[in-house]
This record gives structure tokens, sequence and C-alpha cells, in this order.
């Protein structure tokens, strides 16, 4: 059960609120202005002693548990073994385990090859590079809602303007935003949406890639309509044109699925991952096409702590751990259970409940019902995020470890916040 001993946030929480506002840039923003001290399964301890269930995940990283006791293990061991010597100076095997893990899970049974780094954002970006140095051309396609970080070229990619792209441009030029599938608000087939998209490319000739989110987290949990994933990979074949799945935060298990992808069988070229897969610590991977991955001339991928060997063996633990415990299933289990209640729920208020596995929303009227849902939630001591263009998405990131009962009792809390 959660337990609130203060209200939210707390004396604690206050005073080192304090202190931040001394020491921390005003633009880093926080969703729950708590400080953690520490977690249990599917709970977030704050420094008040306010346990927190969390359906939020740190964003869809922590699915293998906060700690995962393999992760730890695996990272006390390596820190004492050595912390970092930088793989494109002196490599270390960890890495290679990592690669080969990734041309095993992601989609396809095709050659491949990836090179690890450190965030979403800089898997995205490298992506784009490899595609482009691939390929000889220039020009990118992304899609309306979609949300790739916030680097400048993944800014460019970005859909948002607010927060993340006011002020901060200009942005890389050769990027072109067709629109997607957004079911609720086209009313189109997967094929009807993907032919409108695909319309809207000039010159197809002249493009690398086209970089899609499988399910458009950021945008609102949008889950394209069928078919108009595997008509996009249709039509990029047929033009010479590189697909660049997104799965940030789609994979490792999240989406009911190894891959988001996968639901559909596509076979992306080049498959941008990063979050999940190694438990809490920071690393992010490009895995594709080995005669795509190989074009690129030796020294032009890498950075001093892309593969960071400690960020390795975590992901190693981690992906042992959502074998061992079958996280893919879990996550369907997830939606098995909230999914039937989020649509059930205030249909005067909620406009529609979606998503997939452990990646569900509820999109509301408006941005100031999502508000003051979220902060109802907040002060009961549940962790709820909010997204979509028009920011009236609450969405929900579990743990692909939630216990039964707290996933409950943070859906009967979202429940009396609606009401």
């Amino acid at each position: 059960m959660s337990r609130l001993r203060t209200e939210i946030p707390g004396p604690r929480s206050r005073e080192l609120a304090g202190r931040r506002a001394g020491a921390v840039a005003a633009g880093v923003g926080s969703v729950l202005p708590v400080f953690v001290d520490h977690a249990e399964p599917g709970l977030l301890v704050d420094v008040d002693g306010n346990r927190l269930i969390d359906l939020g995940s740190g964003i869809a990283v922590t699915g293998v548990g906060n700690p995962a006791p393999g992760v730890a293990r695996a990272v006390r061991e390596q820190v004492d073994r050595f912390s970092h010597t930088c793989f494109t100076v002196t490599p270390y095997e960890g890495y290679l385990d990592v690669c080969e893990r990734l041309a095993e899970l992601t989609p396809g049974g095709h050659d491949k090859r990836s090179v690890l780094l450190n965030s979403g954002a800089e898997a995205v970006e490298n992506a784009v590079k490899i595609a482009r140095h691939a390929t000889g051309r220039p020009g990118v396609v992304a899609l309306d809602h979609g949300y790739h970080g916030r680097t400048n070229l993944t800014m460019a990619l970005t859909a948002e303007e607010m927060p993340y792209k006011r002020g901060f441009g200009p942005f890389t030029p050769g990027v072109r935003r067709v629109p997607g599938s957004y079911p609720l608000r086209d009313g189109l087939t997967g094929a009807e949406a993907a032919r409108r998209a695909v319309a809207a490319v000039d010159r197809p000739e002249g493009v690398a890639c086209v970089v899609v989110e499988p399910i458009q987290g950021e945008g609102g949990v949008i889950v394209p309509a069928p078919g108009f994933l595997p008509a996009l990979a249709d039509w990029c074949r047929s033009h010479g044109v590189l697909l660049v799945a997104d799965e940030v935060q789609t994979g490792f298990c999240r989406t009911g699925d190894w891959f988001a992808c996968d639901r559909e069988g596509v076979v992306p070229d080049l498959v941008a991952t990063a979050k999940g897969v190694a438990g809490g610590l920071p690393l992010a991977a490009v895995t594709g096409r080995a005669d795509v991955m190989d074009a690129v001339h030796a020294g032009g991928l890498g950075g001093t702590y892309g593969g960071n060997p400690i960020a390795c063996a975590a992901a190693v633990a981690a992906i042992d751990t959502m074998r061992d415990l079958d996280l893919v299933a879990a996550a369907r289990r997830i939606e098995a259970t909230a999914l039937p209640r989020l649509r059930g729920l205030a249909p005067d208020v909620v406009v529609q409940a979606r998503g997939r596995g452990a990646m569900l929303a509820v999109e509301l009227a408006s941005a100031d019902q999502a508000a003051r849902v979220a902060a109802r939630c907040h002060a009961a001591g549940v962790i709820v995020l909010t997204c979509g263009a028009r920011g009236n998405v609450i969405r929900l990131l579990p743990p692909l470890v939630i216990p039964d009962g707290l996933l409950a009792e943070g859906l009967d809390v979202l429940e009396g916040a609606l009401q």
C-alpha cells in the first residue's frame, strides 16, 4: 500500500527545493517536486518517508525494477573491475555482449551491426548520420506529433514547439515533417494514412530515411492504425529510403513485444534504442543492417562514454532479467488489467483510453483537465505523466515488474481523480 506521511511535497523536499533553486538551472523542470531517497518494487520513497506509486518508471526506463537485483549486482561487479577505458581506445567484452544481444533481439533475422551511445537523442541523431552516409542523400522525413530528442538535429525532427524547441533554432536543415496516423483525430485506415504521409514527401529520390516512433510517446501515446507501419516500410523499400524505427521508449518489452515493430512484422533498416535497455543506467544504441552500418568510415561513429562498461554490464543483466521474468508477458498482463479499466473511466471526461502493453494513456478534452487530474494523483501519492501536443493526455508507464496490488491502487487513485 502507498503511505503518505506528509503533504506532497513534504518539509524535507521543500528544503531541498530551496537548495535546488540556487544551484540548478531554471530550465530543468520536474513533474513532481519531491526528492527521492530510495526505491522499492513499484514505489519511490521520498526524503520525507512518503511512498509513491510509480506509474512513470523514470519515463519508461526502470521497467526491470528499481533497483533490479541482477542489474545492481552486475554494476557492483563491473565497477570493482574497471569503470572506463573508452571503447574507441581499448575495447572490452561487455560492449560485444550488448551488441550481440541487440542483433539477436531487434526485428529481422538479417546480419546486423550496432554502435553504443549514451542517450535516445544521440541514438536517433547517429541513425540519421548513418542513413545519410550510406545513401548519399540529405533528406530526412519525420512525422507530426513525433518526439526524438533535444539535440539540434533531433529538435528539428521533433514536432512539438513547447517546451522542446522554442528559442533554440535555427535547426538542422533537410528535415520534412509529414502527417502520421492518429486514428482518433484523422479517422483513416493505416493504408490511407500511409498514402497521405508519402504523398507529402517531395522528391523521394533525395530522402535518406524516414524516422518514425512505432507508437508515439511524448506526442500522446498514439498507436497508429493497423497497416500504417507496414505500408510505410513498403514505400521506403520501393524508393531506396531507409526506415529508422525510434524504439527508444517502445523497446525492451514495454509494449508487450520485445520491440513495437514486432507486432506487425515490420523490419526497419535501423533501430534506435535507449531508456529501458540498461535498467536505469545511461546507454543507447543504433542497430541496423550490416551493409548500412558498415558503410561509415572508421572513426565516424563512437564517443568517449558510448557503451561505458558499467552501463554495458547493466544492460546484459537487464536483458537477462527481461528474459528470466518474461517481461513481454508481464507487459501484456498490465495491458489486460489496466486498459479495460481506463476505458471505463469517466466517459464525460475521457475522450479515449489507448495504448499497448505497459505504455498506456487517457486522452482528455483539455490540457487544464489533464493538469488537474495529474495534480490530484500526485497529491495522493501516485506518479503519472502528462503528454500530447495539446498537453491533454495522461500517460502511464509503470514498471513491468509492478505488483498487481500497487497497479490496482494506482488505477483507483486515477479513477478518483477523474471523477
